[in-house]
Formats: C-alpha cells, sequence, structure tokens
C-alpha cells in the first residue's frame, strides 16, 4: 500500500493526542494515513492490552486510517536496536509514506524520545540498498521519506510549524475519548493517573487553542522538524 504519511507512535493513543487533528484533516483532504503503533501499551495502569486494541481499533475508524498496525514491542523498555529498525523499515518500506510523523524528540513519558530516535533511524535505514527485508514472502525496495516530523505530546516543546486543524478539533477529541480506559472519567473506579484527570483532557483544547493564538487560527497542533524546510512560494501559508 502507497501511503501519503505514516504516523508511528511508541503507545496506542499517542498519534490521537500528538496529531490527531493533522491526521484528520490530511485524510479530509484525499491523503492516505497509515498508523503503526510500535507497542501495546500494556504496562498502563489503566485498562489492558486487549481493552487499548479495541480502543485503537475504533479511534481509527473515527479518524478514517486506511491502515493500523501494532508492532508489540515491549511497552516501557524501547530500544534503539538492530532489531526494533528492522521492524520498522519494514513497515516504512510497506507503506512508502512520503511523511512520517513521530513522538516528541523530548517527553515526560521515556518510550516517546526513545521512539523519536528509533524511528529517525529507521527511517535512514529504510532508505539504504544494500539492507535487504522480506516482508509476507516478497523482497521489499529500499524507500526513504521526504520528511519526519516529530509532534508534541506532555511536554511544551516549541514547535517548528504548526498545522491549522480549527475544523478538526471536535473529530480530534473524539478520536482521543475512544482510549475510554485511559483518559478523564468521573464514574471510573480504577487509579488516577496524569493523563486520566479532567485537567489533562481539558488541556488536549485549550493547548490547540493556544497555538492556534500564536499562529492566527482557531486551534493548531504543533510540529518539529529534523531538517530546514523550503517552500516554493507562499501559497497555503496564513498571513
Amino acid at each position: 500500500m502507497k501511503t501519503d504519511i505514516l504516523a508511528i507512535g511508541a503507545h496506542p493513543d499517542d498519534v490521537e493526542l500528538g496529531c490527531g487533528g493533522t491526521l484528520a484533516k490530511l485524510i479530509s483532504e484525499g491523503k492516505k494515513v497509515a498508523v503503526v503503533d510500535l507497542t501495546q501499551g500494556e504496562l498502563g495502569t489503566r485498562g489492558t492490552n486487549l481493552t487499548r486494541a479495541e480502543e485503537a481499533a475504533h479511534a481509527a475508524e473515527l479518524l478514517g486510517f486506511s491502515a493500523r498496525e501494532n508492532l508489540k514491542m515491549k511497552d516501557g523498555f524501547l530500544l534503539n536496536s538492530g532489531d526494533y529498525q528492522m521492524q520498522i523499515v519494514k513497515m516504512i518500506r510497506k507503506y512508502k509514506p512520503e511523511i512520517v510523523l513521530a513522538n516528541a524528540i523530548d517527553d515526560r513519558h521515556p518510550d516517546h524520545a526513545k521512539a523519536a530516535k528509533l524511528v529517525s533511524d529507521a527511517c535512514f535505514l529504510s532508505g539504504l540498498v544494500k539492507i535487504e527485508t522480506e516482508l509476507d514472502g516478497e523482497i521489499q525496495q529500499p524507500w526513504r521519506p521526504k520528511h519526519i516530523f516529530h509532534y508534541i505530546q506532555w511536554r511544551n516543546i516549541e514547535p517548528d510549524f504548526v498545522i491549522d486543524i480549527s475544523d478538526f478539533m471536535d473529530q480530534k477529541i473524539e478520536a482521543c475519548l475512544a482510549y475510554k480506559t485511559q483518559f478523564y472519567d468521573p464514574k471510573s473506579t480504577e487509579p488516577m493517573t496524569p493523563i486520566a484527570t479532567k485537567d489533562f483532557l481539558e488541556s488536549l483544547t485549550y493547548r490547540a487553542q493556544d497555538l492556534g493564538r500564536l499562529s492566527g487560527v482557531a486551534f493548531a497542533e504543533g510540529f518539529t522538524t529534523e531538517k530546514l524546510l523550503a517552500f516554493k512560494n507562499f501559497e497555503g501559508i496564513i498571513l
């Protein structure tokens, strides 16, 4: 499957929280988006790996992903190892994205920064012709994405650019709330966690609103880039 965007998250719900509005917008424009979750989020305090899988499938349906896979790496113990790199290389060569969206380069959860570097290195390796991979009995061809962008998560990292998600904020929130075991529910009897608070749920809106305020739109999601971006002209830039 040739896709436009491959969004990768260390855990199910990472992409919805970090770039769900952007993905919804791209899909509305006809872009094909695939998602790869590296772990099952099995160490999460609330819910189980089974409920996470059900919630991830529901969120994928709400946002309209073309595909979603889980590599079942070890939650909490991500390593930038050759084995993990090659698993991601296979996904990059399978979906052939022009752009990869990956975890935040620095964050509260150690898996996030580890995943950011792991995915970045895999994107480079995926373009090397002397690295041979096989998937479903077929030899894969080298593929290197044109861009790697990192979404912003718990920590307030200053973005290199933002995407206007004003028309897709409600859809983002709906997709995040598909993870009903993870987020604020006053009726829940499960232990409280930092992301299960009412404040965290409200932060999804007010952080996007603040980025929007700074960029002249209603709501926005921020990204960092690994290389300098070049524009042919000012078309598409909100002035």
